[in-house]
């Protein structure tokens, strides 16, 4: 999420002045990046936990997804391996579902946790869950916004230094926003999810009820990695906001 940068440029007009905003901006964005490393430290050690621990009925990762698609009625998603570590994705697009080699093939109560909140997705996409909706169809800017916004803002700054005119940083803030907002929509659906995992995990009993909270922990230790993300994202774009107008008003 673009650490350090932000503070390279914090000092034009010179380091001794901080707005408001910009010691706002700077306290989130220290919060967000100590969330990160425990929610990434979290769900790594969590997932290892519960990976040792096989469910009672013997599902694998693939079975569940499978047959929790079918449940759904959902039969035009096909369920693929993928290699990596904890790279289970569903795609919209193409219609598949990945689930990367610890869960596939497994049978651990991480295992079927991730397997059914990737389901979820699935899930979300056939009943037309409106955030996933809208997170879809924002896709093709955010990979747009989140290449050159960070290159327009140090443009804009830098010439913004000379000629004290900021629009071009106004720009590259403007497509970080994009960013930002689709960090924010994504909270929703994942957080939803997590909640249809948990639920049918329940009620199609592939979970126990002493196995449940395994998958539980596992789940929301993911999702704050996620609202460490969109924390991150709100932190940077405060900071860019404190520096253009606090070195804009330098000029006047």
């Amino acid at each position: 999420m673009y650490y350090g940068y932000p503070y390279m440029y914090g000092g034009y007009g010179g380091y001794g002045s901080f707005t408001g905003l910009q010691v706002l901006a700077m306290v989130l964005l220290i919060v967000a990046m100590i969330l990160a490393f425990y929610a990434q430290s979290k769900v790594n050690s969590t997932f290892k936990k519960y990976s040792k621990i096989p469910n009672k009925r013997g599902y694998t990762g693939a079975e569940v997804a499978r047959q929790l698609l079918g449940n759904a009625g959902i039969f035009n998603v096909n369920v693929e391996r993928i290699s990596g570590n904890l790279t289970d994705h569903y795609d919209p697009k193409n219609k598949v579902l990945r689930l990367s080699d610890a869960v596939y093939s497994s049978n651990s109560v991480a295992a079927l946790g991730v397997a059914a909140h990737e389901t979820g997705h699935a899930i979300q996409d056939n009943v037309g869950y409106a955030p996933l909706k809208l997170r879809t169809s924002m896709f093709p800017a955010v990979s747009f916004s989140s290449k050159l916004a960070m290159p327009i803002i140090i443009l804009g700054l830098l010439l913004g230094a000379f000629s004290g005119v900021y629009e071009i940083a106004i720009f590259g803030a403007i497509l970080y926003a994009v960013v930002v907002f689709f960090q924010i929509v994504t909270l929703p659906v994942e957080f939803n999810a997590s909640a249809r995992a948990l639920k049918n995990l329940k009620t199609y009993g592939y979970l126990d009820s002493d196995e449940l909270p395994g998958a539980k922990k596992m789940l929301t230790a993911a999702a704050l990695t996620y609202v460490a993300a969109a924390a991150s994202a709100v932190a940077t774009l405060l900071r860019f906001v404190a520096i253009i107008l606090g070195n804009s008003n330098r000029r006047r």
